[in-house]
């Protein structure tokens, strides 16, 4: 994916009235767009652990769809976005490629949520990222991340994916810094939703 991004006009320090802080996941399939969500949104540089494509990935990574694609995360990126004085959003991008996914579990360690970030042209990559958090019983959304014209609707992606009705469905442009707001807030109101619904039945 082309990885240009708006960048933020000011690179804000954490207030110091930030007392809540919260650990959000993004993951999903090799070049769909993470670290560009990343890269858009955070308030500070982003952390990033891309390196060359090379050789030595050739039969190993899938990169059909992605041809484009120059660079990989072999670790993780890391961000950062204040939705308020007192919260603090601390992003951590997951590496798309099969044979990184073991890396998955420790991302997961004290995550309150998660972006699974989807590109219909391998929307099969998903279903790993979708397994992994339910298996985890970790909240999530879906992000459907536009390369230009979408042929699909959300509700044919809901369908592809089998996602329930309870589980969020939006549409971005992760190199737009608004768009990928939108869906860390919506994150953010699924995780209030949830745990509304949990004192209510308490």
């Amino acid at each position: 994916m082309d990885s240009r991004s708006s960048e933020p006009a000011v690179r804000t320090p954490l207030p110091s009235s930030a007392n809540t802080g919260l650990k959000i996941v993004i993951v999903g399939g090799f070049g769909v767009g993470k670290t560009t969500m990343v890269r858009s949104v955070s308030e500070i540089r982003p952390l990033s652990t891309e390196e060359t494509l090379s050789q030595a990935g050739v039969g190993i990574d899938d990169a059909r769809g992605v041809a484009g694609k120059s660079t990989t995360t072999v670790a993780f990126d890391f961000g950062r976005i204040s939705l308020s004085a007192e919260m603090v959003l601390y992003l951590f991008g997951a590496p798309g490629q099969e044979r990184f996914w073991f890396l998955w579990d420790r991302l997961f360690t004290g995550t309150l949520g998660a972006v699974v970030l989807v590109d219909t042209r391998r929307l099969a990559d998903s279903w790993y990222a979708i397994d992994r958090l339910e298996h985890h019983g970790t909240p999530f959304v879906v992000a459907h991340n536009q390369f230009g014209e979408s042929t699909y609707s959300l509700d044919q992606i809901r369908d592809a994916l089998d996602l329930g009705g309870d589980v969020p469905l939006i549409a971005c442009d992760a190199r737009q810094r608004e768009s990928s707001k939108s869906v860390l807030i919506k994150l953010v109101d699924h995780l209030h939703a949830l745990s509304s619904a949990r004192q209510v039945t308490s």
